[in-house]
């Protein structure tokens, strides 16, 4: 498997990865995986009773300098991965371990070795809803192209100003990209639907991330996402922010949310009248908590546990 002049991502590095060239996401010629197993972390739809397959993949398309899982995300720790071996993991993740679902967690960078992996277990009717787990940064033709690879779209809304994005992930352009993402994922998926309860096969969800001092900015992205695409969207208000990496010497990102930020975002989606998804309760957990990717471990292993959902 070879990837040759990579535009997969908004920054159209074209890097020649087979010949060794690297991009800014610094991904190689070939599959790093940091961690994969049974999660209980994520939305209750995407959890399931059993967990979802989650794959971390290593390397990221964004530089968040508040970045919780910097060990692969900056660094790329973890270990390369042969495209049989990862057919070999998807497998696992649905027979050994009967997730309800495989989540690609930041696959972009890799997804023509996803599909090739996947391949030989779908002929074999190995099948399970791929669940696309993003930062919102992507290109729709690359969603277009790999539309095989989505059945459930688990997105970032992160920024509504361009300087942010620019400061606190060193992506210019994010806005743009995002909203364009999600505007096509949500009129090429719809509505979350879910063949029983806990266990999503098609729709999108749209976190909003709550940042500190950037309040307004995830106001105004939920008034965008009401206004171009609908407030029947699945959102995910989140409360749980706390400085990691090099936002802890970076004001404001080097402190939490307050309460008055936080309740200024929940009354906004009130407001703009989402009545589906989930409004994480402020002070419902302590955010050091989610600083899970701080001391993950990398290798293969269940990453939380049944009560350890994103409400």
């Amino acid at each position: 498997m070879t990837q040759f002049d990579c535009q997969l991502c908004p920054r159209r590095c074209a890097a020649d990865r087979s010949s060794g060239q690297l991009g800014f996401c610094r991904a190689g010629d070939g599959v790093r995986l940091f961690r994969w197993g049974p999660h209980f972390g994520e939305e209750p739809p995407i959890c399931g009773e059993a967990g979802s397959g989650a794959i971390f993949f290593s390397r990221c398309t964004l530089k968040c300098i508040y970045c919780q899982n910097s060990p692969w995300s900056w660094r790329g720790e973890g270990r390369d991965i042969s495209v049989p071996g990862l057919a070999d993991i998807l497998r696992d993740l649905a027979i050994k371990h009967r997730c309800c679902n495989w989540n690609l967690v930041s696959p972009t960078p890799y997804l023509p070795y996803i599909r090739a992996a996947a391949a030989p277990l779908l002929a074999e009717g190995v099948r399970l809803p791929f669940v696309w787990n993003s930062s919102g940064y992507e290109r729709v033709e690359t969603l277009v192209e790999y539309r095989d690879l989505c059945d459930v779209a688990l997105v970032d809304l992160r920024y509504a100003d361009e300087a942010t994005a620019r400061t606190a992930s060193s992506a210019s352009g994010y806005v743009a990209a995002a909203r364009a993402a999600v505007k096509h994922l949500w009129n090429t998926l719809g509505p979350l639907d879910s063949e029983e309860p806990g266990r999503a096969t098609r729709g999108v969800i749209v976190r909003i991330l709550v940042l500190p001092g950037h309040a307004d900015e995830a106001i105004e992205s939920l008034a965008w996402l009401a206004a171009e695409c609908s407030n029947e969207v699945h959102v995910s208000v989140m409360s749980q922010y706390a400085p990691a990496f090099t936002a802890c010497r970076t004001p404001p990102f080097d402190r939490v949310v307050t309460e008055e930020e936080y309740a200024s975002v929940t009354e906004a989606a009130a407001d703009f009248g989402f009545e589906h998804g989930w409004i994480q309760g402020f002070g419902s957990r302590d955010p050091s908590s989610d600083l899970v990717g701080e001391n993950m471990s990398a290798g293969e292993g269940t990453v939380g546990d049944a009560d350890d959902v994103n409400v």
